[in-house]
């Protein structure tokens, strides 16, 4: 046990949190997401008991997101046509804003496009999040 640390992170998900390096990008997945064929060529972490939120509050108690570009966090992009609420979003923001200080720095991604720069991330959570179009993508910064 170690003080400090969410007890939701698992030690598997600390050692990648600390491997990756500054500009490395890690996917939350909602339960829908394709984590395990995305991440075939990534290190996924199945997180299927808990829900994306309390995974990106947690995350982000550690890790840094990048500064030196425009949108460090990417969520996937409704498709047109898609009626759908998104309520999620704005608890991330709040959550975001909360653990990194800064509240314009979320982005969205065409949700093919999502997927194909989720196949370059260095990590994908497969969590048990029930919410459409909850999938968010960090990517990491520097401590300083």
């Amino acid at each position: 046990m170690l003080k400090g640390i969410p007890k939701i992170l698992s030690p598997e998900l600390l050692k990648v949190l600390c491997e990756m390096g500054h500009g490395d990008r890690l996917v939350i997945a909602d339960g829908n997401f394709p984590a395990e064929s995305v991440g075939k060529n990534a290190i996924v972490i199945r997180m299927d008991g808990h829900g994306a939120c309390d995974v990106l509050e947690a995350i982000l108690k550690l890790f840094p997101l990048d500064t030196y570009v425009e949108k460090p966090v990417n969520l996937m992009q409704v498709v047109p046509g898609d009626n759908v609420e998104t309520p999620i979003w704005d608890e991330y923001a709040k959550i975001i804003e909360e653990n990194d200080g800064r509240s314009d720095i979320i982005g969205q991604i065409e949700r093919f496009a999502f997927y194909e720069e989720a196949k370059k991330a260095y990590c994908v959570i497969a969590t048990g999040e029930g919410a459409l179009y909850a999938n968010i993508m960090l990517q990491k910064g520097v401590v300083v």
